[in-house]
Parts: structure tokens; sequence; C-alpha cells
């Protein structure tokens, strides 16, 4: 939705990338994005706990944002020593990260797993029980437990207290300060018991180191399942990053250089051998071959270059040797811009995510408000013994209440979705149209470039019996190669593409509304309209039914004479996409409304409606119309999605609540869009749509489980069950519930990779 802003953004205005680390849970991700807020200069802070970034826009310099994240407790990096997702130092760091995140996990299941098999063994198998007492006895039992607990605190553990003291202190508590104060309270209660058991009450003397112990084991295996998932989650880009060829073949001085793609400069010819991907987006200047382009556009079909043929970097070449003159490299190539806009859309927060905000900011406070009350009301009214039941259920509600899901629910979904989205030629440049798009009620098109090809061709041609097609081609092909005319143009085009030499015209002449004649071949060959024909003294009749054909399509059809006598009706039209039908149809499949909105002539335009089924159509506007067309739809139908070239129709994508532009590479950069279709065709608008639906339904569902599971589970665990029917939650029990949460928040959102577009799913099916 474009919307206007009252904050006056000074022209120097700059969009900063900084990537934070330190963050744990949703409050840590709110607490950055106050603190970045909070420095003058700051017009918008976006901090992503999934991407682990923050884009702040405004005019504060970089160091005072890393001074104030690291106030805030986390730490930040200038951009210039940042490495983006999908770079080789980035994924390094991540893999090291998780590396060591698995060796604590191994360390802390050897020590942890003796103390469990100790104590909850014996409580749950009294063979055991009895076993330890005789073997090892009971204070001999709970010393080894504290022994082993207390290196599991030290070792593993010790992370949870680095981070979550100084946060409480800060009065600013997250998941590590729950985890901290849960777990350091049932170590220091074992501990009293174990070595001053006189200075409990009369019954009160139970260990629960198994609890410290296992739940710092949980936590970590939640933490390494977790951060195995997001390197999951980022694999579009780094996918897209490795589709950059590392050398190039460069023509210099005569010779062929292999020299890194970093070093190639515009203008340098590189040669592309067959089976290798482009270096740089260029133009062919020789050479003739077939280039897969499907990471760009979605299109399995590989595509013919040749001289004069653009081409782009990362593609991959298939059957002949090229020759291309690069004309961007580095930044500026096509794929790195794909890769900017992903990551952009990785990071963009949507409109739901506002609900989380308010909702973690409070949250972590108010856990540990319901602890301490669980702690005085289990005191109050407990049976004995109170203070262990006190102890164990407010060491419980911390636990569980971790809110990691919460914050994981939405940014992962987005960077899931906006990577297949890429995958499929879907760039999503700005984070709100993949909210938005969910509710559109009505989609309108541009008709040229976007229904139809954007250029025109030989549609029809009917010969006259004692004719041959190709040599009366040839003829009106030769006579039109005389004539500037777009329409000349494309029957020229049309020989060209069937492979026939055109014969020397002699005594051109174009004959003003009417048309053009010349002598091909010692023959006289007439072509126009039908009035330049009866002109000459022929009937037209015999191609009645072709002409009335024609003009129901909404085509103007032209005639041909050779040598006085009718040869030939052919009409030159803006031809439908072959993918358009089956677009439209996917489209209403979606209980969409469809309109078509285009500056041709009406009677065009409701023959091309009627062929594809278009609900409404608008013709014959300007673009100032178009925009008052589509505030029209917009007020009679709702939500409205415009598709457009991106060039003359800026001001149509700009004032519809998404604008799509449709893309071919060069296009990429669009500005006045939301979402750019890289394939070039409308089968991207259903299968954006879907898409959309698809990434806010795996939301809300994220969102769903994660709340609901804090809601349903916080008085669980401070036992509200316990006076009916006895049950209590065990803190080990809520810390194994508390990593499984953050699983299933990111499994789910994975499940969008393997969505697959509305049309694909018909062909399958077919």
């Amino acid at each position: 939705m474009h919307t206007a802003t009252n904050v006056q953004i000074p022209p120097n205005t700059a969009t900063i990338d900084l990537p934070i680390e330190g963050m744990s849970c949703a409050s840590c991700a709110g607490r950055v994005e106050r603190a970045l807020k909070a420095i003058p200069g700051v017009a918008e802070a976006v901090v992503n706990l999934a991407t682990e970034r923050a884009s702040v826009r405004g005019t504060a310099g970089v160091q005072a944002l890393i001074a104030a994240v690291e106030k805030a407790g986390y730490e930040a990096r200038a951009p210039e020593t940042a490495v983006a997702l999908g770079d080789d130092v980035a994924l390094a760091k991540k893999e090291a990260e998780r590396a060591e995140l698995r060796r604590a996990l191994m360390m802390v299941a050897v020590l942890a797993l003796p103390v469990f098999v100790l104590e909850m063994s014996a409580h749950l198998i009294p063979a055991m029980h009895h076993w330890v007492v005789q073997t090892l006895g009971t204070q001999t039992s709970w010393q080894i437990q504290f022994a082993l607990t207390t290196l599991v605190l030290l070792g593993p553990g010790r992370r949870f207290y680095v981070k979550g003291f100084p946060a409480l202190l800060r009065l600013a508590p997250d998941m590590n300060s729950l985890v901290a104060v849960g777990t350091l309270s049932a170590y220091a209660y074992s501990v009293v018991a174990t070595f001053l058991p006189g200075l409990l009450p009369a019954g009160t003397v139970n260990v629960y180191f198994e609890t410290a112990a296992m739940i710092v084991a949980l936590i970590l295996l939640g933490n390494f399942l977790e951060a195995r998932a997001k390197g999951r989650t980022s694999q579009a880009i780094g996918r897209l990053v490795g589709l950059q060829a590392k050398v190039a073949h460069v023509r210099r001085e005569g010779r062929i250089l292999d020299i890194p793609i970093a070093e190639v400069m515009t203008g340098d010819v590189v040669e592309v051998r067959p089976g290798e991907r482009l270096p740089v987006d260029g133009a062919v200047l020789d050479g003739q071959s077939y280039v897969d382009e499907s990471m760009i556009t979605g299109e399995p079909v590989p595509v013919e270059k040749s001289a004069g043929s653009t081409v782009v970097g990362g593609t991959v070449n298939q059957t002949g040797a090229l020759s291309v003159r690069a004309t961007a490299v580095g930044s500026q190539t096509v794929l790195a811009q794909i890769v900017r806009l992903v990551e952009q859309a990785q990071g963009a927060k949507l409109p739901i995510q506002a609900l989380v905000d308010k909702v973690t900011r409070w949250f972590v406070p108010a856990v540990i408000a319901a602890a301490l009350l669980t702690v005085l009301v289990w005191l109050l009214f407990g049976p004995a013994p109170a203070l262990t039941f006190a102890l164990v259920n407010a060491v419980a509600v911390l636990i569980i209440a971790c809110p990691c899901a919460m914050g994981l629910a939405t940014p992962v979904a987005i960077m899931v979705g906006t990577g297949r989205g890429a995958e499929l030629g879907i760039l999503f440049r700005k984070g709100e149209a993949l909210q938005l798009l969910k509710d559109a009620k009505i989609v309108a098109v541009d008709k040229t470039g976007t229904l139809t090809e954007g250029r025109p061709a030989l549609t029809d041609m009917d010969v006259a019996d004692g004719f041959e097609r190709t040599h009366v081609l040839a003829q009106i092909a030769a006579v039109e190669a005389r004539s500037e005319h777009p329409i000349a143009r494309a029957i020229v085009d049309a020989a060209g593409q069937e492979g026939i030499v055109l014969p020397e015209p002699a005594r051109f002449e174009s004959i003003t509304g009417m048309g053009v004649r010349a002598v091909v071949d010692g023959q006289r060959v007439d072509v126009g309209a039908d009035r330049y024909m009866r002109s000459l003294g022929l009937d037209v009749g015999i191609f009645a039914q072709t002409a009335e054909r024609l003009g129901s399509e909404g085509k103007s059809p032209l005639y041909a004479a050779i040598e006085g006598r009718l040869a030939a009706i052919v009409a030159v039209a803006d031809p439908i996409k072959p993918t358009t039908p089956a677009a439209i149809a996917a489209l209403h499949g979606l209980g969409l409304k469809v309109a078509m909105i285009t500056g041709d002539n009406a009677r065009t335009a409701r023959a091309i409606a009627t062929r594809l089924g278009i609900d409404e159509v608008v013709a014959e506007v300007l673009p100032e119309g178009k925009m008052q067309t589509i505030r029209r739809l917009k007020a009679e139908h709702g939500c409205l999605a415009f598709v457009g070239d991106g060039i003359n129709d800026a001001p149509a994508l700009a004032e519809a609540d998404v604008g799509m532009a449709i893309g071919t590479g060069t296009d990429v950069a669009m500005e006045a869009a939301d979402v750019v279709l890289m394939s070039g065709n409308l089968q991207g608008v259903p299968s954006a749509i879907a898409l959309s639906k698809a990434t806010l339904g795996n939301i809300r569902q994220n969102l769903f489980w994660a709340f609901a599971y804090n809601v349903a589970l916080i008085p669980v665990a401070a036992g509200v069950l316990y006076p009916v029917w006895g049950i209590l939650l065990s803190p080990i029990l809520a810390a194994g519930a508390m990593a499984l949460s953050d699983v299933f928040v990111i499994g789910n959102a994975l499940r969008l990779r393997g969505f697959q577009p509305p049309l694909a799913t018909e062909a399958q099916a077919t």
C-alpha cells in the first residue's frame, strides 16, 4: 500500500545494513530496534531476528548506531566489514557457530545424561533406586550430580548467564535471563539441600540438579536445530550467489586470458564456451547458442541467442560458443540486483509483525512476574513441602515461556517464502506486497507487453488459389522491406524467421493512405488495404470470411496483388503471449476478477478480452486515465494489483495497492513496482498471489502455535491443574516443549520451500 507520510526525510538519507550478534529471542530484536530508533537522525529501523540484521534509514552515523546496539547489550559490525548472506565468509562463520553449538551439545549430553539417570531413573524404576542407595548412597549420588551439573552450568551453560544476568540488571530481561534464573534457582536450591540441608524446612530437602542440567541440554538442542534450520532458510540466496561464475575468459590484446570475475570490466569481450555459465551481463557479438535462463525467469525452455541478443550473468550457455561484450559487471549485474532484492525482502517487516512486537515487548517481564506470583501462591496455599512446589513450578514457568517461537514465526516464513519466490522468478521488492497480495480482489493488466508480446508480428496469412504461400510471402516482404512502417517490419521479420531470401525490388512507390507497390522479379506487387485493392479493380470478396474473422479479433487485414491478381490476405497484430490464456484462467481459479486497461482502440481491446475471458475492459485511456480507472476499480472491488511493463505504466503501478512489473532481466530495478516478475509473462501473477496466500497462511499458523503454546502452557506450568487432577509440568518437560515449539515453527516455515505455483500444479495433474 502506498501511503503518504508526514515525516520529512532529509535528502542525504541513507540505508545502512548492520549485522547484529547476540540476539536470542523476539525481545532482543525489539530491544535493539528501540535502541536504534532512539538515536537522533534515525527515520526508520527494522531488526530481523531470523537474518540477524538491522536495516536503518536516516542520517545517523554508523558508529552511533553500533554504540547504541552495544549499549543495549548486543554486538554490531560496520557494513563494510559485514558480509552478505550468500558470501563464503558469512557461510563459514555460520557453519563455525553451528559447529560450536554441536560441540557444546555433545559435551552437555555427556555430562547431563548421568545426572538424569541417577536422579530420574531412581524415581521411575524402584530397582534402580535401591541400587543407587545400596551402592553409592543418596548423599554420594547427590554430590556426583552436583559435580556434573556444575560442569554443565560453567561450561556449555555459561552462555546463558553471561548474557542473561546483564540483561536482567539492565531491567531488559530476555530468553537468556529466563533460562539463567530458572536453572540457577534449581541449582542453588539443590546445593543447599546437598550441603546445608538444615537450612530447609522439614520435608523439603530434595535436589533438582537434573532439572538444571537437562534444561541447559534441551535449550542447546533447540538452539542447534534452530541454527540448522536458519541455515536452510537462506539457501535461496546462497544458491543465487553460487550461480555467479568465478572465472571469465576475456579477450585482451589478441589473447584469451582467464581472469577472476572481479577483474572483468565493462566493455571487455568475454568468450563463453558450451556448458559454461555467463560471467557477466552483455550483448552477443558473435556466435549462436541456446541459453538456459531459468534461474532468472523461472522458464525451463532455453532461449536462442545470436549476434545482437542480450545475455544475463549466471545463466548457462548450452550448445554453442558465444562472444559477449560485457555491459554490466559486479554489483551492477542482474544477478547481483536479484540478490539485493531478495535480501531486502527477507529482512522486511510485515504489518502483521506489529502485533508480535507489542506482545513480546512486555512478555518477558510478564513471565518473570508470573513466576514470582507462582512462588507466592504456592507458598501461601500449596501443600507441604510448599517451598519445593513453589520452586519447581516457578522454574517451569520461566523455562516454558521463552518467546523464541514468537520472534521467529514471521521472519522465518518471510525468508523461505521470498526465497522460493526468487527461484520462481518472482521478486518481492517491498515486504508489504507479500501481505497485501493475498487480499487482492481484482487484477488489472496493461495489454501491450503484458497480455501480448509488445511488438507487431505476422499472425495470419491466407493465399488465393493458384498461388504458393512461400513465394507470395517473399514477394510481399521484398516490397515491405523498403517501408519503415512497423507493420512492414513485422512482415519482413516473418519472412526472415522462415528462412526466405528476399529478392531485390525495383520501382518502389508508397501511395499515401492506400499502400505500397514495387516490381519484384519482373512482377508487379501491390500491398495495401481493401480500398487500395478496389481502386485497382480487384474484388476482395473471396476473402470475406477471413476478413470478418480478423475483424472480430480486432485485427486490420491487408491484401496483396501480384500482376493484377488478388493473391493473399495478411494480418499483422501484437500477438497474445502463449502463456496468457492459462494465466488468466489461473487468476479466475483463485477467485479474482481480471480487468484490462489499455490505450489501444476499443475494438481491438474488446476482441482480446473476449478471447481471454477478461471481466472488464477499459480502452483508449492515457496514463492519467489509467490512474483514475485504478482508483475506481479499487473503490468498487477492493484490494487491487496492477500488472504492467514497469516503464510507461509507472503512475499506475504506484497507484495500485500492489504494483507488479513484468520484467525480462533488464527491468529488475524498476522503482515503481512492489513485485517484479522476471519471467516476462503473466503466469507469474497467479504464482505470486498463491505464494502470498501460502506465506501468510504459514505465518498465521506459526503465530497461532507460538501464542497458543504460551497462553496454554504457562498456567499449566504454574500448577493450575494440580488442585483438580494433581498434574504438574516438570521443568524438564517444559524445556523440551519450549525447544520443540521453535523447531515446529521453523519446520512449518520450511514447508514453503516445496510451494508449487498453481499453473505448474495443473500441468502436473494433466
